[in-house]
């Protein structure tokens, strides 16, 4: 089974930047970020696809976060830029291996990291 391990979380200022990775043991085809704020559901942020490098994001962070991956290397990281008070929540790696059409839904994920806290204060 393939383990995620992310690392990269911490505190910023609003208008700030953080850069968020996630290294897999092993290959995956689809890899995405989710993020949970306290009392919030699970959010689909962003995904990407090896080869292709076909990228999904949700409306609320597209032009400010860039989903990016090594598909050599088994990596992938989250270059979040202008951070917002309410992009603060817990960061959660994602992966699976075929196919989706739901590609910034939990669901279809079955392979997931510990989490990485991101606060952003204004």
């Amino acid at each position: 089974q393939v383990q995620l391990v992310e690392s990269g979380g911490g505190s910023v200022q609003a208008g700030g930047s953080l850069r968020l990775s996630c290294a897999a043991s092993g290959d995956t085809y689809w890899m995405a970020w989710f993020r949970q704020a306290p009392g919030k559901e699970r959010e689909g942020v962003a995904a990407i696809r090896d080869g292709s490098g076909r990228t999904y994001y949700t409306d609320s962070v597209n032009g400010r976060f860039t989903v990016s991956r090594d598909g050599a290397e088994n990596t992938a990281a989250l270059q979040m830029n202008s951070l917002k008070p309410e992009d603060t929540a817990m960061y959660y790696c994602a992966a699976r291996n075929g196919i989706t059409s739901f590609p910034l839904q939990g669901s279809e994920y079955n392979i997931w990291g510990q989490g990485t806290q991101v606060t952003v204060s204004s």
